[in-house]
């Protein structure tokens, strides 16, 4: 689990590989959970608060570079 600040120091770039790379997992994880061989469930919801932050940040880079 990703805290906001190391988000926060991640280049636009960055923010976005990382957005890529956290929908993969997200999709791996619901591809394992719906054959049964996910071992911790708890892991998708870990991972879409993930997502939620990251694009959480990259509006609040949107919203302050129209200021």
């Amino acid at each position: 689990m990703m805290k906001a600040n190391e988000i926060r120091e991640l280049s636009a770039e960055e923010l976005n590989a990382k957005l890529g790379d956290l929908k993969k997992d997200l999709f791996n994880l619901r591809l394992q959970h719906a054959i049964n061989q996910l071992d911790n469930p708890n892991k998708i919801a870990e991972v879409k608060r993930d997502i939620a932050k990251v694009k959480t940040i990259i509006r609040e880079r949107e919203l302050a570079a129209r200021s």
